[in-house]
């Protein structure tokens, strides 16, 4: 047949266009399918509409873009398989898998230079502003971490996908502000990648060591009249210290001045943490493996980084509590190059300033 009988009836009784026009009349309603406001999607619809129009043929009509837009928040706020959204939307599910593709690609692309910019010298100053009023870490441009996105194991991968959670996973490496907003994200490497090695081999990570990312020269701490602090990253001990990335110190034989650090630094730390748990419980794609080829599993984690960023942006949510994930503690016994010697007389410097009068916050000790 050239069309099954339960698809032939998707304009009368598929999900769409059953439920559109009543979710609207409630926003309420729509906000738990779609995950944003009524107002947000209208904007985004708006702003996607020119690449997800296509022609009407002779054969059959084109599948609007409205209807396209909310297959694909549906498939990302829920995980549902593709045979799922075809009873529910009484679609193809090659088709379904085309269209979800397809709008992904065109949120990426669409979207990825309006919410996910190249930061400028201003814009690395209000976040360290950011951090020192959110989290007392002064000269902070931004809290990094890696996480582990689950997928099904590949064909003929081996162990590449397999990280030491014991499970297959591409990993998203992010660096977040305090509005748990991702800066800057590098997406596909393998789980079993160790998130330094990524970062190493990342551009974000050669731009920021090339300083290529123009962030400010380095600038006395508040209230400090010692030497200048470079404007700094942090991360978690499974990242080699430098320069520009502190991270915290040994956990054994901690004295007061390295405890308050770590304190700190791992105040500022959570930001990244939280963006994670916000995004992965939004975007309920994230709770399952993601049964797709590792290439569209990179396109739907584009797209969901892009879409928490752009809610992030248009709509005051109040601060969500996130699950962290627990990680690892690395070696504390690492080769340190000139980088690693650098980066130790600057955390000493941190440590030193966080302990002084004028570094302390009373109210967070």
């Amino acid at each position: 047949m050239w069309v099954h009988p339960i698809i032939s009836q998707r304009a009368s009784k598929g999900q769409f266009a059953g439920l559109y026009s009543d979710l609207r009349a409630h926003p309420p309603k729509f906000f738990n399918y779609c995950r944003m406001s009524v107002a947000t999607f209208d904007r985004l619809l708006g702003e996607l509409r020119p690449a997800l129009t296509f022609q009407d043929t002779n054969m059959r009509r084109s599948v609007s873009p409205e209807e396209r837009l909310i297959i694909t928040l549906r498939y990302l706020a829920t995980g549902h398989s593709f045979s799922a959204l075809h009873f529910e939307f009484r679609m193809g599910t090659s088709t379904i898998a085309g269209v979800v593709r397809a709008t992904c690609s065109a949120i990426w692309m669409r979207l990825k230079a309006s919410v996910l910019p190249h930061p400028t010298r201003q814009q690395w100053l209000d976040i360290a502003q950011g951090f020192l009023e959110r989290a007392q870490f002064p000269n902070c441009i931004g809290a990094l971490d890696g996480k582990h996105i689950r997928v099904k194991k590949p064909p003929n991968s081996g162990s590449q996908y397999y990280n030491y959670k014991q499970f297959f996973s591409v990993v998203l490496l992010a660096l977040a502000d305090t509005n748990y907003r991702f800066i800057i994200v590098d997406i596909g490497s393998y789980g079993s990648t160790a998130d330094a090695r990524i970062f190493r081999a990342s551009r974000m990570g050669r731009w920021l060591q090339s300083n290529q990312l123009d962030v400010p020269q380095p600038a006395n701490l508040p209230g400090s009249t010692g030497p200048p602090a470079p404007y700094v990253v942090v991360g978690d001990e499974g990242f080699a210290l430098s320069s520009q990335l502190m991270r915290p110190f040994p956990r054994r034989g901690l004295d007061a001045k390295r405890r308050t650090f770590n304190y700190r630094l791992s105040r500022a730390r959570r930001f990244v943490e939280c963006a994670f748990g916000i995004l992965t419980h939004k975007w309920r794609v994230f709770l399952s493996p993601i049964q797709l080829a590792p290439q569209n599993v990179n396109v739907v984690i584009k797209a969901c980084v892009v879409l928490h960023n752009y809610v992030r942006t248009y709509e005051a949510t109040p601060d969500e509590d996130a699950q962290v994930e627990s990680l690892p503690s690395g070696s504390d016994t690492i080769q340190l190059g000139r980088s690693g010697l650098a980066g130790l007389r600057v955390r000493e410097l941190y440590a030193d300033y966080f302990l002084s009068p004028i570094g302390s916050f009373p109210s967070h000790q």
